[in-house]
């Protein structure tokens, strides 16, 4: 007698969303493997992100502490630094976290508005911790930053908010 697989509520959200689970997989593990490449003598809070970009390719980072603590780079930010710095432009499809014990690891306040400007409202992202076994979260980037802060273009080559 087989019983079915129960689906995580991240496998549940990329079937929603147009994934199949096999590449959540595939990204969730990339950030897992990011995270082991962690620079985290301080905080000893490895954290790694893998990012899927619009033409399908992946680019991952880890979190790099420093000394002087506001100058450390955040997974999700190192990893959409990766994929700007190769050409990858928006939008961004999707980005898998790794990162805490028991709990998964979201993005903080400044990774979220970096993605916003790469991935827009629709970006999945993807979170599970790396150890403790926790529950997979599946998230819109809209529902975790409500209100992005967005400039647009007026006449004569102005930005306004």
């Amino acid at each position: 007698m087989n019983t079915p697989k129960r689906r995580t509520p991240a496998a549940k959200a990329a079937s929603r969303a147009g994934a199949s689970p096999a590449p959540v997989r595939a990204l969730m593990r990339a950030a897992r493997a990011a995270a082991r490449r962690a620079y985290c003598p301080y905080s000893r809070f490895p954290v790694g992100a893998a990012l899927l970009t619009a033409d399908g390719r992946l680019f991952t980072g880890c979190n790099v502490e420093n000394a002087s603590y506001g100058l450390t780079i955040c997974a999700e930010r190192a990893a959409a630094a990766a994929a700007v710095a190769a050409g990858g432009r928006r939008p961004f499809r999707a980005i898998a976290i790794a990162g805490g014990t028991g709990r998964p690891a979201l993005p903080c306040g400044a990774c979220r508005q970096v993605l916003a400007e790469f991935g827009g409202p629709e970006l999945r992202v993807y979170c599970a911790p790396l150890k403790g076994g926790g529950a997979k979260e599946s998230h819109l980037l809209k529902d975790l930053l409500p209100h992005s802060f967005k400039l647009q273009r007026v006449g004569n080559g102005r930005m306004k908010r």
